[in-house]
């Protein structure tokens, strides 16, 4: 199969909806990284996201729609709060993870009795939703536990010729993953921290949400598995710059093999960019320009064939926290604080 690369105008989101339609799968961006999807009612073109991610089979995916109706058409007993909580963020960066009706088949809840839906804001994966006239499942467009693709070229790093088309539509703009929500019970809780916030939610709301330790089944991505890893063996150094950045000097001179660095820009000036393969993901104080970068960064370190990647780690608020539940992932917990 060769896959196509097109531009997402009205000509390729088109192209894309009539493949979605016939059982194939599409690569398509989102405000958050690019997905990969596929009709919701086809369990064929379904099953063809698990075989070509390689992902595990009770890892659920989220269904993506263009209007509110579609959410209600598939969810049962949401609380007062949901409605509040997805007129106040949707179209936007969050999934509602909420008990399904028992009329949605079981094939993208991996059995599970929730369902977790959201409606992006970007305007080519609502355009995709509408012409595709089917709500779309579609999981991250990159092979299972790989950095999550930002760019169109990153999903043809892990995902040519195995799926049929990939729209070009340039970066994207939050570069992670969607928040996650649980809404099955009677208090919201943060299955996966993202860009909307605790904050923002109760600004909504009128209450914080919980937040769920991954335990048992996963009801949402990102909850159980390693995820986000770079090829090169990542560890996280967390502290102050001045601190961490000692640290990791510290480390590399010592190392034999290709270091690869992930700096601030209040350390980027203090490392030997003439012996190691320095990116800088941005102002400390600015978690949604680091987490824009994140991926991208990763990715970039595979690209140069670094071995060992040292990571300067933020302050754990807001979208921080989203920016270090990354990180940590993709560093399988190689944790060092200062």
């Amino acid at each position: 199969m060769k896959t196509a690369l097109r531009a997402a105008d009205r000509s390729g989101v088109l192209e894309a909806a009539r493949i979605i339609r016939n059982g194939g799968l599409a690569a398509f961006p989102t405000e958050t990284v690019y997905g990969l999807g596929a009709d919701a009612a086809n369990e064929t073109a379904v099953g063809k996201i698990y075989t070509v991610k390689g992902r595990p089979p009770d890892n659920p995916l989220i269904l993506h729609i263009c209007d509110v109706s579609q959410f209600y058409g598939c969810t049962e007993q949401t609380p007062d709060y949901c409605g509040a909580l997805i007129s106040a963020v949707w179209p936007g960066p969050l999934t509602v993870v909420a008990l399904k009706k028992n009329s949605v088949p079981a094939w993208g809840t991996a059995g599970l009795p929730t369902i977790a839906i959201r409606m992006p804001s970007n305007e080519t994966a609502r355009l995709l939703i509408e012409y595709a006239q089917t709500p779309i499942y579609a999981p991250s467009a990159n092979v299972s536990g790989r950095p999550s693709p930002t760019s169109a070229r990153h999903v043809l790093q892990d995902l040519d010729g195995k799926i049929d088309i990939i729209l070009d539509g340039g970066p994207c703009a939050c570069g992670l993953e969607s928040t996650v929500i649980d809404v099955s019970g009677d208090l919201p809780r943060v299955l996966r921290p993202g860009f909307i916030t605790a904050d923002m939610i109760y600004a909504k709301i009128g209450f914080y949400p919980e937040t769920e330790h991954p335990l048992g089944k996963p009801k949402s991505p990102g909850m159980k598995y390693a995820h986000y890893a770079p090829k090169a063996e990542l560890t996280v150094i967390n502290g102050s710059p001045e601190r961490a950045a000692a640290l990791i000097n510290e480390r590399a001179g010592v190392e034999e093999k290709r270091v690869g660095i992930l700096a601030t820009d209040q350390t980027i000036d203090m490392y030997d960019k003439s012996k190691y393969f320095v990116l800088n993901a941005g102002d400390r104080s600015n978690a949604e320009l680091i987490g824009a970068n994140l991926f991208a960064a990763l990715r970039a370190f595979d690209d140069k064939g670094v071995d060992i990647i040292y990571a300067e780690g933020i302050a754990d608020a807001g979208v921080g926290s989203a920016v270090m539940d990354r990180l940590k992932k993709a560093a399988g917990g190689r944790v060092i604080e200062v």
